[in-house]
This record gives C-alpha cells, structure tokens and sequence, in this order.
C-alpha cells in the first residue's frame, strides 16, 4: 500500500496539484496540518480518502490536532507536531509514538523532510508543499507498506 503524505501546504492549490502529479498513484492522502482544510480541495482533486490535521496556522477548523489510522495493517499516528516540539526535539514524537504503540508518526510544522527510525518507529515529515527550510525545495511524501517493510519517500514537487 502506497499513502500520499503532505504538510504546510498553506492554501496554495498549485502545490496541491504538484505534489498530486508527483507522488503518483495512492491509496489514499494525509495531510499533517498548516491548512488542513487543503484536503478538500486534495479530496475533489484526487476522488480519494483524505485524513487532515490542524496545524498551528489553521485558526478555526473542524480538523483535530491527532489521528490515528490503521493502514496496510501498521497504526499511523498523524499530527501536526507543533503541540510536541516537532521544531526542537523530535524525541518528544518519538516518546509520544512509543506511548501511543504506533509504528509510523507522520508529522509536519518544520518544513524540513524527515525520515528517520528509532525504537521500532518510523518519524516521517514529508517537508513544506511550501516554504520549505533548511535548503530543501518544496516537497511531499509517500508511505509504502509493503508486507513487514514500512519505508517513506520525500518527493521533491
């Protein structure tokens, strides 16, 4: 199973259809926050489920701050991360994802992709659809699970 993953896309509708175009087929979309209420326009544009998140840029929005999915038979925590310190300690994901018994924590607030293990758990943040940091040009994501394999992608868009 493939999963479409983005964050930071701050209502920029060309960076949805970037990172659409790019991540080719999926099963599905998450969004991790910062414009949560893209995924609608993610959902109409795809046909496909979508799972969003607020962010701390999000103001008012139906969207909750946590979700958690099973997919592909792991259990995905997916967040913003801005409640957890994502900017200065990913160990506080990381801590939070062990208590949660998840295998994946999707998140996104930096704008800096990340793929990394510990633990038994796999931290993913696609980077920013849009202004993106560190260097990095604007990107997305993908979640494969595989059979036992549960591996992640950056896709530059």
């Amino acid at each position: 199973m493939r999963i479409g993953v983005l964050s930071d896309s701050h209502g920029s509708l060309a960076a949805i259809r970037r990172a659409v175009a790019a991540a080719g087929p999926v099963a599905m979309w998450l969004h991790a926050g910062d414009y949560s209420q893209d995924a609608r326009h993610l959902a109409d544009l795809t046909g496909l489920p979508v799972k969003a998140v607020a962010g701390n840029c999000d103001g008012v929005t139906d969207a909750k701050i946590d979700e958690f999915i099973e997919a592909g038979g792991r259990k995905i925590w997916l967040t913003h991360g801005h409640r957890y310190n994502a900017k200065e300690r990913r160990g506080e994901l990381l801590w939070w994802g062990r208590q949660y018994g998840v295998d994946v924590v999707v998140y996104g607030h930096s704008h800096v992709p990340d793929i990394s293990r510990q633990d038994g758990v796999l931290l993913f943040n696609p980077g920013g659809a849009v202004h993106p940091r560190g260097g990095h040009p604007p990107s997305c994501g993908a979640l494969v699970l595989d059979g036992g394999e549960t591996g992640a992608e950056i896709i530059e868009i």
